[in-house]
């Protein structure tokens, strides 16, 4: 969630908000310390700034977060760049990459890329 919301180096308020919405509510997050946040995104702040920092964060992600929560990450991962309201390439490059380093077959994703424009629409 925190690399797709630093991808476009303008991570706003929406985004923010809807990291710490999903961290507070989500049962996926019941046991997670909301106080790792700001340990995690300076992690992903570093390896952002170093050449193959984006390989590092996806073995990362790999090696702590089970297959099973693969899909929820991406779900995840997309309703946080769905949050402004403007998908900017550089958040839409991510997410194909999440995308393929996850394994996420192509027609899950879209279904799950669906249901986060859908949340996020606005009148």
């Amino acid at each position: 969630m925190i690399a797709v919301s630093a991808s476009d180096e303008q991570i706003n308020s929406a985004e923010l908000v809807k990291i710490e919405e999903i961290v507070n509510h989500l049962p996926v997050f019941a046991t997670y310390d909301a106080d790792r946040v700001k340990t995690v995104s300076q992690t992903v702040f570093d390896l952002f700034s170093v050449e193959d920092g984006l390989d590092a964060l996806f073995g990362l992600v790999r090696d702590n977060l089970p297959e099973t929560l693969w899909e929820t990450a991406y779900a995840l991962a997309c309703d946080v760049a769905a949050a402004d309201g403007a998908l900017r390439n550089t958040e839409l490059r991510l997410l194909e990459e999440i995308r393929y380093e996850l394994n996420i077959d192509r027609l899950h994703a879209a279904a799950i890329e669906r249901g986060a424009r859908a949340r996020h629409m606005t009148l």
